[in-house]
C-alpha cells in the first residue's frame, strides 16, 4: 500500500466519509500547494498534543477545565449529560445556560461499549458533590441512546435530585406521514391537553 491508499484509508474512517469521499479529499489536497496539507497535518497533531476531556466534564479543551465549567454564569445545579462533544453546542445554541457531563459515547454492547467504557464515574462524582439539583438525559434516540439513559437514570434512582429527559416527537416542519413509527408513537405518547376556548 502507498501512501495515497494509506490517506484515502484514514480518511474513510471518519464518520460520514466513505471510500469515494475520502479520495475525493485525498486528490484536492495532494492539487493544493504542499504548505496547505502541511498546515493541515500541523493543525491535527497540534490538536492531538493540546486537547483533552475537561477534568470537571470531559469536554475536549486545551485547559483543565474547560470554557463552559470555568464560567460562573452557568447554572451549576443543572447538568445536562450527552453522549458527545457536538451536542453541547447544539445545546448551547438552543440557549442551555446549565452545565454538562460528556460520556464519551453511548452503550454499545455489539461493538464491546459498556458502562466501564463513558463517563459514568464522573457523573456520579458530579451527583455526589451535592451541587447539582436535576440531570437532564440527553441522549440520542437510538436504541443505544435510550439504553444509555435508561441506564444512567437507574445509577442515579433513589437521589434527592430531579432526572429529565429531553422531550421527544415531531420535527417542527414536518409531515405525519413522513415520519417513522418510533418518533409518532413518541409523539402521541407525550401528547399534550390543549385549551378549547
Amino acid at each position: 500500500m502507498g501512501a495515497i491508499d494509506d490517506l484515502v484509508s484514514e480518511l474513510a474512517r471518519l464518520p460520514g466519509i466513505g471510500r469515494k469521499t475520502a479520495q475525493r479529499l485525498t486528490f484536492y489536497l495532494l492539487q493544493q500547494p504542499p504548505e496547505r496539507p502541511a498546515r493541515l497535518a500541523e493543525t491535527l497533531r497540534t490538536v492531538a498534543e493540546r486537547v483533552h476531556p475537561c477534568s470537571e466534564c470531559g469536554n475536549p479543551t486545551e485547559a483543565d477545565r474547560c470554557d463552559v465549567c470555568s464560567d460562573p454564569r452557568r447554572d451549576a445545579t443543572l447538568l445536562c449529560v450527552v453522549e458527545e462533544p457536538a451536542t453541547v453546542l447544539a445545546m448551547d445554541r438552543a440557549g442551555y445556560k446549565g452545565r454538562y457531563l460528556v460520556l464519551g459515547g453511548k452503550l454499545s454492547p455489539l461493538d464491546g461499549i459498556g458502562p466501564d467504557d463513558l463517563r459514568i464515574d464522573l457523573l456520579m462524582e458530579r451527583v455526589a458533590s451535592g451541587t447539582v439539583r436535576e440531570v437532564v438525559l440527553a441522549t440520542n434516540p437510538s436504541i443505544e441512546g435510550e439504553a444509555t439513559a435508561t441506564y444512567v437514570q437507574q445509577m442515579l434512582a433513589g437521589r434527592d435530585l430531579r432526572v429529565s429527559r429531553l422531550a421527544r416527537g415531531l420535527p417542527v416542519g414536518g409531515d405525519l406521514e413522513y415520519l417513522d413509527g418510533a418518533t409518532l408513537s413518541h409523539a402521541f405518547d407525550a401528547r399534550r391537553e390543549v385549551g378549547t376556548g
